[in-house]
């Protein structure tokens, strides 16, 4: 039986890509409602300009460093200071949302509507926290069963911790959450395992990774000699170097990994 697990947190325990895709579905139907334009074409338009304007700010290299995505970008206030790279981010964010906005908007011929767009579209995804059915039910057989807990999860730390305010259940399971834009290095990178593991006092064989990203969760486990689990959602993609221990297919089957091991 292992000692501890190391849980990721978006799309691991919180299903962030509902969030996100209710906070599309909400504004560009209003969209539509109001232009006559398909909200699903909206969505696509606005996703495909985030995603490259993302990438013509200073801030880009930190928000690969530390795990940040483009449609985080959208929502977050990032005002965190110990980080010159976050620091500036926090700066330009606001311009990021607009541009966003805009340029996606304009590519299916809406126009005067970004400021609205990109207030709307944050409200909604901070009014929209989802975990998974069987988030609670599996970390408490987890603690019932005497496992220790640890949160380990990429990000800003304004966001992650805005995150789990939204849920204030959740930081009580675990004994340390871990964000890697406090630390300074995001999984896969080995140093913010053996960090998480010093702080628990554990070896890498007495503890289990649990995580939806290949190149991150599963993939750093695999560079520090650790177990995982990956939880595969489908989406078919490949990580060289990546080799999971476990495959299940929701966050309830890791229930019967952790049945499996105790059997043996």
């Amino acid at each position: 039986m292992k000692k501890a697990v190391f849980f990721d947190l978006d799309d691991t325990l919180v299903n962030d890509r509902k969030s996100i895709q209710t906070a599309f579905d909400v504004t560009c139907g209003d969209l539509e409602q109001k232009y006559g334009v398909n909200g699903k074409t909206i969505e696509s338009s606005v996703r495909e300009a985030a995603r490259e304007q993302y990438e013509r700010y200073s801030f880009y290299p930190v928000t690969l460093h530390l795990g940040i995505n483009p449609f985080e970008g959208l929502w977050g206030d990032f005002g965190d200071v110990h980080h010159w790279q976050l620091r500036q981010m926090g700066k330009d964010i606001s311009d990021y949302q607009f541009q966003s906005w805009e340029k996606g908007l304009k590519a299916v011929g809406i126009e005067g509507a970004a400021d609205w767009a990109k207030e709307r579209f944050r409200e909604v995804r901070r009014f929209s926290p989802f975990l998974y059915d069987d988030t609670y039910a599996v970390l408490d057989q987890l603690k019932e069963n005497g496992v220790r807990l640890l949160l380990l999860t990429n990000g800003a730390p304004s966001l992650q911790l805005e995150k789990l305010t939204m849920i204030p259940e959740l930081p009580s399971y675990f004994e340390h959450i871990v964000i890697s834009g406090n630390f300074g290095f995001g999984k896969p990178d080995p140093a913010i395992f053996d960090h998480a593991l010093k702080l628990m006092d554990l070896t890498p064989e007495a503890v289990i990774m649990a995580g939806d990203n290949l190149g991150t969760d599963i993939l750093g486990a695999t560079r520090v000699g650790m177990d995982s689990i990956f939880i595969d959602h489908g989406d078919g993609r490949q990580v060289e170097g990546a080799k999971p221990t476990y495959t299940v297919k929701s966050l309830r089957e890791l229930m019967d990994v952790f049945q499996t091991l105790a059997d043996t």
